[in-house]
């Protein structure tokens, strides 16, 4: 299955999902940010998600209880490998040297990077 661009309000819906494994419309919307968002506005971005693939439901009468389709670790790789293309020319190194430039990493990430990438390189 193809993985489709999430707009912000999306990613912030299928997060709480990932989190909940299962939920109603208002128990999403229990667990955004204030301001609250409409109900409807969270039904709505539910429904598209739903479109999208990325989430389906179970009915209950009236009311249906939603659930992810595709996994956090799946999207994050989608999200990341699209990163690493569109922004960093497929240059892990490019990308890693704007997070240390954007003191987005400190040294003892780098340096937990670093052992990890010995690790991976002694297999």
């Amino acid at each position: 299955m193809e993985i489709k661009d999430l707009t912000r309000a999306e990613e912030q819906v299928i997060q709480v999902l990932w989190k909940l494994k299962k939920a109603f419309v208002k128990e999403i919307i229990d667990e955004l940010p204030e301001p609250k968002p409409a109900y409807n506005t969270v039904s709505t971005i539910i429904r598209i998600l739903e479109t999208k693939g990325f989430v389906a439901h179970e009915a209950f009468g009236k009311s249906h209880r939603y659930y992810p389709l595709i996994s956090m670790e799946d999207y994050k790789s989608f999200a990341t490998g699209k990163l690493l293309t569109n922004y960093f020319g497929n240059s892990v190194e490019s990308m890693f040297s704007f997070f240390v430039k954007e003191e987005k990493i400190d040294l003892k990430e780098a340096d937990e990077i670093l052992k990890l990438i010995e690790k991976l390189k002694n297999k």
